[in-house]
């Protein structure tokens, strides 16, 4: 009797906290994991962010895929109807450079912005950590000072501009567009270095010296390697500012060899007619050395995060 009612009970799983194979208590049995695992792993809200982003990634994207379809296109199809030209003619980009002044146009872009950006690396890199680690008298008003200095354009400084390079017989010259970049892109790089290295600990550059480093030493080899996502960001901003300043060279710099990229270009803009393919042509290939600094710049952002601390 006892052994047939025992052959007839369930199983008692309270005391194990075991469930039978068939048993989803609030839905974490088995069928539910089977479900799990033969869906998609993304939730629903994961796939809309994913489509937006790829949405907004198109749309900042379009005009730079518009620049280089109409950089191909035939001269007799610049005005057509088609998205797509019926060939892609790959001369423009040869053409370009035998009927402008576009190449000696890219040397002197590349030297304004190399030199402007060293420029401003070299007055700002002391300035800033001078203004870090002293609590000087007045360093507020000397940090607001150089903050307001930001929110002067150099359109409206054009007068006086020309009128000093004229006094110091500098119009026309390299130099002028390289000192103009220079100041006008020192003021935000000694603000942006000075926050760097106050987030720095100075008892990171005490043990240094404790450890027999010179202050240079220390600055050298665990300041400026932990600052160095705050220079990365300094050198892009100054490089791109000074890369694409129009205004101040189309003024200062008359002779067409002379001028930078972005004034090279505008001579494609005729009176009475506008050569399309070459001028977006040269638009593609201003952008190439920007995407060459980012993609050789970028792994120091990373780098420079952990270089350079305490072992």
């Amino acid at each position: 009797m006892s052994t047939s009612t025992a052959a007839g009970r369930k199983p008692d799983t309270r005391a194990t906290g075991r469930q039978s194979p068939g048993a989803s208590a609030g839905g974490k049995g088995p069928g539910r994991r089977k479900s799990v695992l033969g869906g998609s792993k993304y939730s629903h809200k994961q796939l809309w962010f994913g489509a937006l982003a790829w949405v907004i990634a198109i749309v900042f994207v379009a005009p730079y895929i518009e620049m280089g379809i109409t950089a191909l296109r035939p001269k007799d199809e610049l005005t057509g109807d088609g998205y797509l030209p019926s060939r892609f003619e790959w001369a423009n980009f040869v053409d370009v450079w035998d009927k402008s002044t576009l190449g000696d146009n890219l040397k002197v872009s590349l030297l304004v912005a190399g030199m402007s950006t060293l420029l401003v690396l070299v007055v700002s890199l002391p300035a800033a950590y001078y203004t870090a680690r002293k609590r000087f008298r007045g360093r507020g008003v000397f940090l607001m000072l150089v903050l307001v200095t930001q929110m002067f354009q150099p359109t409206s400084l054009l007068v006086g501009l020309y009128r000093e390079f004229y006094i110091l017989d500098l119009l026309d010259s390299y130099w002028a567009l390289v000192l103009v970049n220079g100041a006008f892109n020192l003021a935000f790089s000694v603000w942006i270095l000075t926050a760097y290295f106050s987030a720095i600990p100075v008892e990171l550059e005490e043990a240094a010296m404790i450890d027999g480093a010179s202050r240079l030493g220390a600055l050298r080899r665990v300041t400026l390697p932990l600052a160095m996502p705050g220079i990365v960001t300094a050198v892009i901003f100054t490089f791109i500012a000074a890369w694409n300043e129009f205004t101040v060279a189309l003024v200062l710099v008359t002779t067409p060899d002379k001028q930078p990229l972005t004034v090279g270009i505008n001579s494609f803009l005729g009176a009475y007619r506008v050569e399309w393919q070459y001028l977006f042509a040269g638009s593609v290939v201003a952008i190439v050395p920007v995407v060459i600094l980012f993609a050789y710049i970028e792994k120091h952002v990373v780098s420079g995060l952990t270089a350079g601390s305490v072992k």
